[in-house]
């Protein structure tokens, strides 16, 4: 006979009928079958099927010789409570659940200072972008500044359209100061402006050049007028070939509204205490004393645009002035007249200020008045930033004695 066949009471389950099987014995060996079936179907390891296996063939041979001597010995039924378990167990389908491992104190502590790091460095990246932090560091420098803008003195936060003698003047004060900074770069975009601001900013390099700071300018689409004015000292200068540049000269504008205030009825009575002192009004036109007085205030002023075009740019005075009518030149016939000294962009003037600072490798590039998040934010917050930005210069744009210019008129 097969033992495999032989139940746990010794009888054989073939030729058996279940009326002659006890209730007892079909209940074991139901739960054995079921042992089986669900150790195969549950993955549980091998040792222990074996185990079960093997238990349960020396428990057949053991009945077998009972059943021979005719001697059946009724199995002691299993308490109900232990079947209901084993049944509950062995049918679950699952095999058993193994502990989680808790994450130690020192894992969650490396893992928030990966977070941190990452969390900095990004903000280090932004704010190394946005302009801020220029001169975290201690390797050799080269600093740009920019010039964008109508040029005048004052305060006017940057990004507004304007460029003031103030913030640039500061900003070249600040990397002269800067022991690694090697040269500076002025990135120039503009037409110009007021006279006293191209000459603050020239003073201003002057100082930088006597402390051993070379000075390149950079044109970009515009640098006429007092932006050539402030361009002219500088040690070496680029240009586009297309850039508008020149306009070596000064203007001073008088607006006469007499006729629109006569055809609205406005009157006006001027007390003054002497005969200029209302020169430039709205309410009338100059006189002949009064233009005269104009060009000569205007020569003065030009006279000051040459001696400066004529020393920075190592060329006579007489030169100067057959190119100091007032027209533009292209960068193309700029160089040909010497007023510019090469072709390039920001890049190659980048590494002309190296070149003549002295820097050995690649130097560091500090942009020193970037536009930075806090003045585009300042920008937005009005529903027209010409309009914020006028609340800052209105001293020059809305002046009763006209506007002594050194730009570039529409």
């Amino acid at each position: 006979m097969n033992d495999e066949s032989v139940n746990s009471d010794g009888v054989d389950s073939k030729n058996t009928s279940p009326e002659e099987m006890s209730g007892d014995s079909l209940s074991e060996n139901d739960v054995y079958n079921k042992k089986e079936i669900t150790a195969h179907d549950g993955d549980i390891s091998e040792s222990k099927i074996k185990e079960n296996s093997s238990g349960s063939y020396s428990a057949s041979e053991t009945q077998q010789e009972a059943a021979k001597s005719d001697v059946q010995e009724p199995s002691q039924p299993e308490p109900h409570n232990t079947i209901k378990s084993e049944r509950l167990n062995m049918n679950s389908g699952s095999s058993p659940s193994l502990p989680k491992k808790k994450r130690s104190g020192a894992s969650y502590l490396i893992l928030l200072l990966a977070l941190i790091a990452v969390i900095a460095v990004s903000i280090a990246a932004i704010f190394y972008g946005l302009g801020f932090g220029g001169n975290i560091g201690s390797s050799d420098k080269i600093a740009v500044i920019y010039v964008q803008g109508t040029m005048l003195t004052g305060n006017v936060p940057a990004g507004l359209g304007y460029a003031t003698s103030e913030e640039i003047c500061q900003n070249i004060h600040s990397a002269v100061e800067d022991n690694n900074v090697r040269a500076i770069v002025l990135r120039v975009n503009s037409g110009g402006g007021s006279p006293s601001a191209a000459q603050e900013i020239a003073i201003e390099i002057e100082k930088a050049q006597k402390q051993g700071v070379p000075v390149i300018v950079s044109m970009g689409d515009l640098a006429a007028s007092a932006a050539y004015y402030i361009s002219a000292p500088a040690d070496y200068i680029f240009a586009n070939p297309s850039t508008n540049t020149g306009s070596i000269g000064v203007i001073w504008t008088f607006e006469n509204m007499s006729g629109f205030y006569q055809n609205e009825g406005i009157n006006y009575y001027v007390s003054k205490s002497g005969e200029f002192k209302d020169m430039g009004g709205t309410w009338r036109g100059l006189t002949d004393e009064e233009k005269e007085y104009a060009d000569e205030v205007v020569m003065e002023s030009y006279e000051e645009f040459v001696t400066q075009v004529a020393e920075g740019r190592n060329i006579s005075r007489s030169e100067v002035k057959k190119l100091a009518d007032g027209r533009i030149y292209t960068g193309s016939r700029a160089k040909d007249l010497g007023l510019v000294d090469d072709f390039g962009n920001l890049y190659d003037a980048i590494d002309k200020a190296a070149e003549l600072g002295g820097v050995q490798g690649k130097p560091k590039v500090v942009y020193m008045n970037r536009a930075t998040l806090s003045s585009l934010l300042l920008g937005s917050e009005t529903d027209n930033s010409s309009e914020g930005a006028g609340q800052f210069v209105s001293y020059f744009e809305e002046s009763p004695y006209g506007k002594v210019l050194a730009c570039l008129r529409n």
